[in-house]
C-alpha cells in the first residue's frame, strides 16, 4: 500500500520530482566518471604511468572527483529537502488520517527509492560516456598513456549508486522529521509557516562548519610555493566546507542582509519594496534557502576562476610548461562541472521557493493584490535574493582565494580577472528570471482555489 501511494504520488506530480530526480542522475553520473578513471589509472601498466607528465588518472580522479562529488551530494540534499518540502501539507493530511510516523517515513523513503532507481542505469551510461570522452581528452593533452582504455568494471557503478542511495535515504530520515515529529494538526500548519528560532543544535553545527573553513584555508595558505596543488586542494574544500556553514547559519545571516539591504529597497520604492523586505525577513528561512544556491555558484566558481589567474600570473614564464598548461586546463574543466551543479541546485531550489508560496499569491489576490503588484513585489525580493547571495558567495571566494594568494605568492591579494564580474551578473540573471517565470505560474488559476489549498 506504502508503495502504491509512492508511486502514485510520483506519477501524479512528476515536477515535484524532477529537481531531485536531476540531482541524482548527476550525482551518479559523476562518481561514474571519476570511479571509471580511478579504474583506469589502476588498470594502466606501470611503466606507461611514469612515462606520462603531470598528474596521473588516479590523481586527477581524486583530487579533482572529490570536490565535485561532495558538491553533487550537496545538491541532492538540496532538492531532496524541496521536494519533501513540496509535499509537506499532504504528507500532513495522511497523518490526520490515521497515518503513523513511521508510515509517513516509510512512504518518503519509498519514493526516493523509487527515483534514484528511475535515473540509475541514465546516470550509469552518462558517466560512462563522460569517462570516456574525458580520457581521450586527456591523452590528447598527453595527460594519460595513449592506447589505454577505460576498463569495463561495475564496481564504479555500484559505489555510485550505493553512495546515491545512503545519501539520499539518510538525508530523506532526516527531511521527514519534521512532518513525522509534530502532532497531525499542527503538521498540517507547520507548513505554511515559519514557526520558532533556528536551532541551537544547527548554529553550533554551522559555527564548527565555519571553524573547520578556516582551518583548511589556513592550511592553504601555509602550503609552501610549490605545492600549488594541495594548496588549491585545500582552499576548494575550505570554501565548500564555508559554503555548508552558511547553510546552517543561513537563516540568521539572511535575515541580517535582508534588513540592511532592505533599508534604501524601503525608502526608494516604498510600495513594493516594504511587503517585499517583510516577506524575506519575515520568512528567513525560505530567504536562506533561496540564497545558499546563489551563494554556491557565486563562491565556488568565483573561487576556482581567481585561484586559477591567480596560479597563472604567480608562476609567469613558467606558464608554457607542461604541468602548469594541464593544471590550468583541469582546473578549467572543474570548474565548468561545478557549474553545472551549483546551476542546477539554483534552478531546483528558486523554482520550489517559488512555486510553494502559490497560495500565499493566491491570498494576497484576494484582498485585492493585482497581478502588477504582486510581479513588482517579486521582482523587488529577486533583486534582493540575489544581493544577498551574491554577497555571500563574494565573502566565502574572498577568503578562499585570499588564503590560496597566500601560499603562491605570499600577498593575501590574488589576481582578480576582467571576467570575475561576468560570474556575478551571471548568477543574478539566472536569479531573476526564475523567480519570475515560477512566479508567473503560480499566480494563474482562480485565486478562492488556490487559496483553498488547491496545487496543480
Amino acid at each position: 500500500m506504502i508503495v502504491l501511494l509512492a508511486l502514485g504520488r510520483i506519477r501524479r506530480q512528476p515536477a515535484a520530482f524532477a529537481g531531485l530526480a536531476v540531482a541524482l542522475l548527476l550525482a551518479i553520473a559523476t562518481v561514474t566518471l571519476f570511479g571509471s578513471l580511478f579504474a583506469t589509472g589502476l588498470a594502466t601498466p606501470e611503466a606507461a604511468r611514469d612515462a606520462v607528465e603531470g598528474p596521473g588518472l588516479m590523481v586527477i580522479a581524486g583530487a579533482f572527483g572529490e570536490i565535485a562529488v561532495l558538491v553533487a551530494f550537496f545538491v541532492v540534499v538540496n532538492a531532496l529537502g524541496f521536494a519533501l518540502r513540496q509535499q509537506h501539507r499532504e504528507l500532513a493530511l495522511l497523518r490526520t488520517v490515521a497515518a503513523t510516523p513511521r508510515q509517513a517515513r516509510r512512504l518518503v523513503r519509498c519514493q526516493v527509492v523509487a527515483v534514484t532507481v528511475l535515473v540509475t542505469v541514465p546516470g550509469w551510461a552518462g558517466g560512462a560516456v563522460a569517462a570516456r570522452l574525458l580520457l581521450a581528452e586527456l591523452q590528447g593533452r598527453g595527460m594519460a598513456a595513449p592506447g589505454v582504455g577505460v576498463p569495463w568494471t561495475p564496481v564504479p557503478m555500484l559505489v555510485a549508486s550505493a553512495a546515491a542511495f545512503v545519501v539520499a535515504l539518510v538525508a530523506s530520515a532526516v527531511a521527514a522529521r519534521r512532518v513525522t515529529r509534530l502532532a497531525p494538526a499542527a503538521a498540517l500548519t507547520a507548513g505554511s509557516t515559519e514557526q520558532g528560532r533556528t536551532g541551537v543544535p544547527r548554529l553550533l553545527a554551522g559555527a564548527g562548519a565555519l571553524v573547520g573553513g578556516g582551518f583548511l584555508l589556513r592550511l592553504a595558505a601555509t602550503r609552501p610555493a610549490g605545492e600549488l596543488d594541495k594548496a588549491g586542494q585545500a582552499a576548494l574544500l575550505g570554501s565548500l566546507v564555508l559554503l555548508i556553514g552558511v547553510a546552517l547559519v543561513g537563516p540568521l545571516a539572511a535575515r541580517v542582509l535582508a534588513a540592511v539591504l532592505g533599508l534604501p529597497v524601503r525608502a526608494l520604492a516604498p510600495r513594493t519594496g516594504w511587503p517585499a523586505d517583510a516577506n524575506l525577513r519575515g520568512y528567513a528561512r525560505r530567504l536562506s534557502s533561496a540564497v545558499v544556491p546563489v551563494a554556491l555558484l557565486v563562491g565556488l566558481s568565483g573561487t576556482m576562476t581567481i585561484m586559477t589567474t591567480t596560479a597563472e600570473h604567480a608562476t609567469g614564464a613558467a606558464t608554457g610548461s607542461v604541468t602548469s598548461d594541464t593544471d590550468v586546463w583541469l582546473r578549467q574543466a572543474e570548474l565548468a562541472l561545478l557549474l553545472c551543479f551549483a546551476a542546477v541546485s539554483t534552478v531546483n531550489t528558486l523554482v520550489a521557493v517559488t512555486a510553494e508560496r502559490r497560495r500565499e499569491f493566491a491570498l494576497l489576490r484576494l484582498v485585492g493584490a493585482t497581478w502588477s503588484q504582486l510581479m513588482r513585489m517579486l521582482t523587488v525580493e529577486a533583486v534582493l535574493t540575489a544581493a544577498v547571495g551574491v554577497l555571500l558567495g563574494t565573502a566565502v571566494a574572498g577568503a578562499a582565494s585570499a588564503a590560496f594568494s597566500i601560499a603562491v605568492t605570499g600577498s593575501a591579494v590574488p589576481s582578480v580577472p576582467g571576467g570575475a564580474g561576468w560570474l556575478v551578473a551571471g548568477a543574478a540573471a539566472l536569479t531573476a528570471p526564475v523567480i519570475l517565470g515560477t512566479g508567473l505560474r503560480a499566480v494563474r488559476g482562480p485565486a478562492a482555489e488556490q487559496a483553498g489549498g488547491a496545487r496543480d
